[in-house]
């Protein structure tokens, strides 16, 4: 497992070993394809030794309102990463557009201007269809998504412990 250092928040489990802690914001909207995702990731970080209590599930309404939110969060310092879980489908408005738009820019802000990593697991398929095919196609997709996301979130903290980087909680 990852070396934490002093300076990563950490939580410390009941067998008295320390895990880094991390931030799930989910969006609402399809939440039973969102909530796929944040099994997908909980199961992946058990498997590698992060328990669920070091995981930090925080519900939002949509995916609109996840860039707000992990600014918070990296700000607080609470945390080692924000992994953020939404799913914007295209209702025949165009609206999927901006909204997928402002939250993909808003999340490499949070990155850029914290310095505390940002995993977007906010997806945005092209002609979804609330039928059986495409719920079973994402279902799957999603949770896929969910371990990739524990992964990157494992491998990323790791790389900035071994260069002695921290995250700037105090970033304007």
């Amino acid at each position: 497992m990852n070396q934490i250092s002093q300076t990563t928040p950490t939580t410390i489990r009941q067998d008295g070993k320390v895990a880094p802690r991390f931030a799930v914001l989910r969006a609402r909207w399809h939440a039973e394809l969102v909530d796929r995702a944040v099994d997908g990731f909980v199961a992946r970080m058990a498997e590698r030794g992060i328990p669920a209590d070091a995981i930090d599930v925080i519900d939002l309404p949509g995916a609109f309102e996840i860039p707000l939110e992990a600014k918070r969060i990296a700000e607080a310092g609470r945390h080692v990463a924000v992994i953020a879980v939404g799913f914007v489908v295209d209702g025949g408005i165009y609206r999927h557009d901006f909204v997928a738009r402002a939250v993909i820019e808003g999340l490499m802000r949070v990155q850029l201007d914290t310095g505390m990593p940002v995993f977007s697991v906010v997806l945005t398929p092209h002609h979804f269809h609330e039928h059986d095919v495409h719920q079973a196609f994402f279902t799957g997709h999603m949770t896929t998504k969910g371990y990739e996301a524990a992964e990157a979130c494992l491998a990323t903290p790791a790389v900035r412990d071994r260069l002695g980087i921290t995250a700037r909680a105090d970033a304007a």
